[in-house]
């Protein structure tokens, strides 16, 4: 089944599929053969959930991507202290290709530009029997979670051409920057430049970053989570050459581009992005890259600067309608139907700010629940804010739903009533309570799992009570003959708090909800009894005084047990008596058990 978030990344590849504005590289032959034509956009989770669409497993060269990373490796081999005192972190506000070192030192202002970026190659140790290149493969490939190799014809068509960069490895050795000939760093960097990637792989390498170093799905830590912000850093200041400004303030994540068409981004502690499309800009930036991060980015609510941005789960917690059933006593046939078929509701409780990266994984969740359920339900009690991107979603995940018989609803909004109204969440499927919400589910399941409906449109015989399920025709001929029958009108309080308890009562007709009071002078719902049910048992069997009120919601019709006739029966029918008395307990030991169900649910981690 699609997800809304599916859709949303395949209808912005659709929106930007046509565009040709830019040029492919050329200053490279080999980069000059792409296919203006690929497209490929990519979102990996920092849990290593993917979302793609387009040409993400077409493999291209990472080009200068590959230079935040490697500024990884060297930070590593060489301690941040070395590094800084070969390569600056401030942006030159120049191309990528420009002869920019700082006056006096000659050192290159930010690892990003190429002088930078031939520095940091410098800056790797050959160890354990493995050269520079070595190392830089094995590093890139643990950000991708798979062996990368190098383009052969792409790695000699930017040695043979690259005279400038030459030049600046020279200008490098001569002010020191560089401990040696610049011969073999040159050809490490080209050779790194080369490396073939996908843009699945742009977005799990900065779903690694985004996870502070650890790839997500081969679970291996890739770089020390120390250095993961100075690799952010620098990506965030000038990973988008003399761009880097404009991005920030637009697009406002840590990225690098690369003139192979790729792009980079990453929302830090959340999720990388990766785009391939090989027309640039004039900077040198992949144009359609740039424009579907800024809309990515302004639609989704993901600049790293938003101050509702957490990586907190929005889940609180989650379980299903077996586990947990409304505040009403079923009969014993629609409970039994519950526990079987109960995990056909869903039931999750959102909690804190919901943006598109607290709310991807709750959507995620429910379209995976959507093959095997017909209700889910999201309490929105502990939501303290909503951005209009994750009730979007919301909306659309029950507009998605709804085809194949699946039914979203809310409750509990409170200040976010008119938000879900605005994003078209129909009233019909906003409740008030958690129990309103359950109780709506609970029928709509029970009339699908049984054909009928569970609630009696007429009074009941008594045999079809639950206290006198058990008895003989001879018992029920008794009783209809002994026990007297009483009505209440809608609303009617038919029961007090504090009453003695001289009677119970059968209902056969009607419904009654059951009051405690709190210590705001409300009355809080606890319960509903429906025909077929026992009115007012405890008190009557242990003699205590009422504990709640008792209400009619609608016309009641039911029969009266008094305590004096109840204690008749130990002489003139012990054996009813006895009856009665044990589907008293097991009715007391059914709703014990079901307490029990619901409060494992609500403490499970």
């Amino acid at each position: 089944m699609l997800s809304p978030i599916q859709e949303y990344v395949e209808q912005l590849y659709s929106r930007y599929a046509s565009s040709m504005d830019g040029h492919v590289a050329d200053y490279i032959p080999e980069l000059a053969k792409a296919d203006p034509r690929l497209f490929g956009i990519c979102i990996a989770t920092r849990d290593g959930h993917v979302y793609e669409v387009g040409d993400t497993r077409h493999a291209f060269t990472i080009q200068s991507i590959s230079k935040a990373l490697v500024y990884g490796l060297a930070l590593e081999d060489r301690g941040e202290n070395h590094v800084l005192s070969r390569i600056g972190v401030e942006p030159s506000g120049e191309a990528f290709n420009a002869i920019s070192l700082k006056e006096g030192t000659g050192a290159p202002f930010n690892p990003m530009i190429n002088a930078g970026a031939i520095a940091t190659a410098g800056q790797i140790l050959k160890k354990d029997g493995l050269s520079r290149i070595d190392r830089v493969l094995n590093y890139l490939s643990g950000f991708a979670g798979r062996p990368l190799e190098i383009n052969q014809s792409v790695y000699r068509s930017e040695s043979e051409t690259g005279h400038r960069n030459r030049a600046i490895g020279w200008l490098l050795r001569n002010f020191g920057i560089l401990d040696e000939d610049p011969d073999e760093t040159l050809e490490t960097y080209f050779q790194q430049c080369s490396v073939e990637v996908t843009c699945r792989d742009l977005a799990l390498m900065g779903a690694t970053l985004a996870n502070q170093g650890i790839q997500p799905l081969t679970r291996k830590r890739v770089i020390p989570s120390e250095y993961v912000d100075n690799v952010l850093g620098v990506m965030a200041t000038c990973g988008m050459y003399d761009w880097s400004g404009e991005w920030i303030y637009r697009v406002g994540l840590p990225a690098k581009s690369g003139v192979g068409g790729g792009i980079l981004a990453v929302l830090p502690g959340q999720l990388g992005i990766g785009i391939f499309s090989p027309p640039l800009d004039k900077q040198g930036n992949s144009d359609r890259g740039i424009k579907v991060c800024m809309d990515l980015s302004r639609e989704l609510a993901l600049h790293m600067l938003n101050p509702t941005a957490t990586p907190l789960s929005a889940i609180r917690l989650a379980y299903h309608g077996g586990e947990v059933v409304s505040r009403r006593r079923l009969t014993p046939q629609a409970r039994e139907l519950l526990r079987v078929n109960g995990s056909m509701i869903q039931v999750m409780e959102l909690q804190g700010g919901l943006t598109f990266t607290t709310i991807e994984p709750v959507i995620r969740h429910a379209t995976s629940l959507a093959a095997e359920c017909k209700h889910i339900i999201f309490d929105l009690r502990a939501v303290v804010n909503a951005n209009s991107v994750s009730l979007i979603l919301l909306a659309n995940l029950g507009a998605r739903l709804a085809p194949h018989g699946v039914r979203v609803i809310f409750c509990q909004p409170a200040k976010l009533m008119t938000s879900l109204r605005t994003v078209g969440i129909a009233e019909t499927d906003i409740f008030p309570t958690m129990d309103a919400a359950l109780e709506h589910c609970e029928d709509s399941l029970l009339l699908e799992v049984s054909g009928v409906s569970w609630r009696p449109h007429a009074p009941l015989s008594l045999k079809s009570c639950s206290l006198f399920r058990q008895c003989t025709n001879e018992d029920i001929v008794f009783l209809e003959k002994e026990l007297q029958r009483r009505q209440y009108a809608s609303n009617q309080t038919i029961i007090r708090t504090g009453e003695m308890a001289a009677e119970m009562l059968v209902l056969v007709g009607g419904t009654v909800e059951v009051q405690i009071h709190t210590d705001h002078q409300t009355r809080k719902r606890i319960d509903v009894l429906t025909a077929g049910m026992t009115v007012g048992e405890m008190a009557f069997l242990d003699g205590s005084a009422r504990s709640a009120d008792i209400v009619a919601l609608e016309p009641v019709e039911c029969v009266v047990i008094t305590k004096a006739w109840f204690d008749s029966l130990n002489e003139r029918n012990p054996s009813l008596k006895i009856t009665l008395l044990q589907e008293m307990t097991q009715e007391i030991a059914s709703r014990l058990r079901q307490a029990n169900l619901s409060i494992s649910a609500f403490h499970r981690s």
